[in-house]
């Protein structure tokens, strides 16, 4: 069976930081036999395992938002080598080098990166952002659908 991770990350408690996790939530909510759906404070190494278990990842995150803020959607792939210093607070690509080192496996990957502007305690989101889960939920779906066929071309 195949399977598709999507780990969403960020600080629910930072207002629109929060914005990786609830996508994450929301895509859970789904119950996919095919799709596991991951809300986390932060990536840590310990992701790894689940990475390499899978067939395709997407990570969700947000990023600071320009005056024009648009969905981002990178296709990732792993780093030449590890970063000396992995500790708990990795960034995608390193995740897929150590999942690669350690396990042998290089999972097709991509960074849905939503557009955020406050970053202040709470949990209210900013329009921008709650626009951009709407389309990251969207990107996502559009992924996970094109993963299904025999050559996916993720659409943006």
């Amino acid at each position: 069976m195949t399977v598709d991770l999507v780990i969403g990350y960020g600080n629910t408690l930072r207002s629109d930081d929060g914005a990786g996790q609830i996508v994450a939530n929301l895509i859970a909510d789904w119950a996919l036999e095919t799709v596991r759906s991951l809300a986390v404070h932060q990536l840590t190494p310990e992701l790894a395992a689940e990475i390499a278990s899978s067939q395709r990842v997407i990570f969700v995150d947000v990023y600071v938002a320009p005056e024009q803020p648009d969905l981002q959607l990178i296709e990732l792939t792993p780093m030449p080598e590890l970063p000396a210093g992995l500790g708990h607070t990795a960034d995608p690509r390193s995740l897929l080098t150590l999942a690669q080192q350690l396990y042998g496996a290089t999972p097709r990957s991509w960074w849905v990166l939503i557009p955020a502007l406050n970053f202040e305690f709470g949990e209210e989101l900013s329009p921008v952002t709650q626009q951009g889960i709407e389309q990251a939920i969207a990107q996502i779906q559009s992924l996970l659908m094109a993963a299904s066929s025999p050559n996916p071309e993720p659409t943006m």
